[in-house]
């Protein structure tokens, strides 16, 4: 049981240090106000991983729904999320309304929809980790995966809503957000080789 619980946990540092920084951007978004909150981001995450548990089981089982080369679609996501919200920045500089980063309407489908997209390091580690797994330490990976994605937002927030950088996000937020989630789209779609699969059929 220990071992279980000991490699879950590994498994689960692994597959989402890079959820720190978007979460991290996330509450610092929320912490300075719009339509974004708190209880939207920790929801989101905890529908988006569900979600990719979910199709990783699936996937185990044989049963994979889309072909590996196209799951790197799911980049365009985020991407649409920050072309969209360096648009308004670029459009609305002096129209608060128009200038409110994207993020702030995201809400908790959104996120949840953010957190898909990047994991699909996820189920491509998930799916043979199951595979190989009894019910029972099946179980007891997916528990630890719930608490320390608890542990995760936490710590997001903590450093989301520290003041010294919420101030510094206040003077860049309207270019470096979009500008991060960009670069998290495009980062997606090439390593999950999708451009690539893309590139080949033309």
């Amino acid at each position: 049981m220990l071992t279980t619980i000991a490699a879950a946990a590994g498994l689960f540092v692994a597959t989402n240090l890079d959820d720190i920084v978007i979460l991290t951007v996330l509450f610092a978004v929320a912490a300075r106000g719009g339509r974004l909150r708190g209880w939207q981001i920790v929801a989101g995450q905890y529908l988006g991983l569900s979600t990719l548990i979910a199709v990783s089981f699936l996937a185990a089982l044989g049963l994979t729904i889309v072909p590996d080369e196209w799951v790197g679609l799911l980049g365009l996501i985020p991407l649409a999320i920050g072309v969209l919200g360096l648009v308004r920045t670029l459009r609305g500089s002096d129209d608060d309304d128009e200038a409110e980063s994207a993020l702030k309407a995201v809400g908790l489908l959104g996120v949840a929809g953010i957190t898909i997209a990047n994991g699909g390091d996820n189920i491509a580690i998930y799916t043979p980790v199951f595979r190989t797994m009894s019910t029972t330490d099946a179980l007891v990976t997916i528990v630890v995966f719930l608490v320390l994605l608890a542990l995760w937002c936490l710590l997001a927030r903590a450093i989301g809503t520290n003041e010294t950088v919420t101030e510094a996000l206040e003077k860049v937020e309207h270019w470096l957000v979009p500008l991060v989630f960009i670069g998290l789209g495009v980062f997606i779609l090439i390593e999950s080789g999708t451009l690539a699969h893309i590139a080949s059929l033309l």
